[in-house]
C-alpha cells in the first residue's frame, strides 16, 4: 500500500505537504513541533522541516531510548549533524537540547478517519501522547499518503487518536 503510493507520488508528496498550511498555527501554545526523519517509503518530511523552520517553529526529532517508554525529543534544524540511532534511524546527538513538543507529526502504516493509526508495533507514540496529554495541550498530526487510508483501524483503550491527518491530497480533521 505505502510502497505503491510512494512510487506513484512520493517524489512530489513532501513538497505538497510543505506548501499546505498546518491545521495549527504557531503561537504561544504551539511553538515546538516534532517531526520524524522520513526514511524508505515514508512520506517525505524534509521539505516540511524547511518550511517549519522558515515559519519560526522550534523543530525536533523523536528518539527511542528503550522499549516500553515514551519517546524523548531533541531540538534539530535541517543542516545540523545527525547520528545513527536505534534501528538505523537518524537522530540528533546527545548534546542537542531536549524539548517537549506541542505538536507531533507522526509516521504510520495505515490510518482511519477516526484518528486511529497502525504504527510500527512499539507503542512509542501512544505512550508519548498519553504522557504529554496528561501534562499539557498537545496536537498529533499523522503524515501519510492518501492510499494508506483504511475504513477502520483496530484499536484498544491504550491507542491514542490523532487530531489530524495530512496526506498529499487533503488535510483530515479526525473524529
Amino acid at each position: 500500500m505505502r510502497e505503491d503510493a510512494h512510487r506513484a507520488s512520493g517524489e512530489n508528496a513532501g513538497a505538497v505537504l510543505a506548501a499546505r498550511q498546518l491545521p495549527v498555527a504557531l503561537d504561544k501554545d504551539y511553538s515546538v513541533i516534532s517531526a520524524f526523519h522520513s526514511c524508505g517509503t515514508e512520506i517525505s518530511t524534509f521539505e516540511l522541516f524547511d518550511a517549519l523552520v522558515a515559519a519560526g517553529w522550534t523543530t525536533a526529532l523523536p528518539i527511542v531510548v528503550t522499549k516500553n517508554t515514551p519517546l524523548v525529543f531533541r531540538q534539530w534544524t535541517p543542516g545540523e549533524p545527525l547520528v545513527v540511532g536505534r534501528w538505523d534511524i537518524k537522530i540528533p546527538s546527545e548534546t542537542a537540547r531536549e524539548v517537549l513538543p506541542d505538536v507531533l507529526l507522526v509516521p504510520l502504516l495505515a490510518f482511519d478517519r477516526q484518528g486511529y493509526r497502525l504504527g510500527y508495533g512499539g507503542g512509542f507514540y501512544d505512550r508519548t501522547l498519553e504522557q504529554l496529554r496528561a501534562q499539557k495541550k498537545v496536537m498529533a498530526i499523522g503524515l501519510a499518503y492518501a492510499a494508506q487510508e483504511v475504513d477502520s483501524v483496530l484499536h484498544d483503550e491504550h491507542d491514542q487518536r490523532l487530531d489530524w491527518i495530512m496526506t498529499e491530497r487533503e488535510t483530515i480533521k479526525c473524529g
